[in-house]
């Protein structure tokens, strides 16, 4: 009953907003009811950021950031739904480490699902992770060059400091010492594109390396209403495949071009709304404290490609 009570839902769900009176209701009803499992939620709970990269994608457009009540009447609302895995993210998520700290805690204690934050590492103090860190799975650390210079010309540091590779290297260690699984994202870009980078990587041995081929996203790094103008930072695709070969060898290294990228990241914006990025901008859906499974839905969320770019390598397999 309930297989069959789930592909009556799919097969309603492109037409059910035409539908009127008693088949409207149970049009609803059956949507309802559908069953999605293991769904990653990757919430940039702000936008503010201490760096100024030039490619970044998710800009300090404002400075809202939702209560601590807020967020875990929304959060639980996902965990119903299916959410397994939250990512957090910015913004720089350590400008708010204390919140940061507390809905760490709140998923991993009280909703029992995995926590991995994103963060370019630069306001990481081990006394947060001395507190926090039993309650976090997986830290990702955004950097793009062991090359100060090229670092500079991307923005990833703040004004008058050249230590983000220091840093990186700490917080390495720190990750080890708290059984934290550590991660490593890269943009890569006009800036970076030519370097090689196995030996550094082979020595900091992340559990995992993922490279990004920078992605113009309208009114954020490009276009009308865009606070960043990321067209000189982007690579060709054949700029990109070269760059992965030239690092075949490092077994962790996950690639994703600007195809996989696209439509394969559910993104929870600071207002607990998600992004529908299918026309090539971020449309908000409606919040999901209002309509969790309207938001879903409307999220242009492709699971295929989500799979395809294996989206779920510390979760079970996804059902959506």
């Amino acid at each position: 009953m309930g297989l069959a009570l789930s592909s009556l839902a799919n097969y309603i769900l492109p037409t059910v907003m035409s539908m009127t009176g008693l088949g409207l209701a149970l049009g609803l009803l059956l949507l309802n009811r559908r069953k999605r499992k293991n769904l990653v939620i990757n919430w940039h709970f702000l936008r503010s950021c201490n760096y100024n990269c030039k490619f970044c994608f998710h800009t300090a457009k404002t400075s809202h950031v939702v209560s601590l009540e807020q967020a875990r009447k929304g959060l639980r609302k996902l965990y119903q739904k299916g959410m397994t895995r939250i990512n957090l993210s910015g913004g720089e998520p350590f400008l708010k480490p204390k919140f940061l700290g507390q809905v760490c805690e709140f998923c991993h204690s009280e909703l029992n699902i995995r926590v991995s934050i994103v963060s370019n590492g630069s306001k990481i103090k081990k006394s947060w992770l001395k507190k926090y860190g039993d309650f976090v799975d997986v830290l990702a650390i955004s950097w793009d060059s062991f090359n100060e210079n090229t670092l500079k010309t991307i923005g990833r540091m703040e004004k008058k400091k050249g230590r983000h590779t220091k840093q990186l290297k700490r917080i390495s260690s720190w990750c080890k010492e708290y059984n934290i699984k550590f991660k490593i994202n890269t943009v890569l870009c006009s800036a970076n594109k030519n370097e090689t980078m196995v030996k550094e990587i082979k020595e900091l041995n992340p559990c995992r390396w993922k490279v990004f081929q920078c992605l113009l996203i309208h009114g954020e790094n490009a276009g009308e209403g865009a606070i960043r103008d990321a067209k000189e930072m982007v690579v060709s695709r054949k700029e990109f495949d070269d760059f992965i070969k030239r690092h075949k060898e490092i077994k962790c290294l996950v690639p994703e071009n600007n195809e996989c990228m696209r439509n394969s990241y559910l993104i929870l914006d600071e207002y607990m709304c998600f992004l529908n990025n299918t026309k090539g901008d971020k449309r908000q859906t409606v919040n999901i404290l209002d309509n969790t499974e309207e938001a879903l839905t409307d999220s242009g969320f492709d699971s295929t490609r989500f799979k395809n770019r294996t989206g779920e390598w510390c979760t079970s397999n996804l059902e959506w």
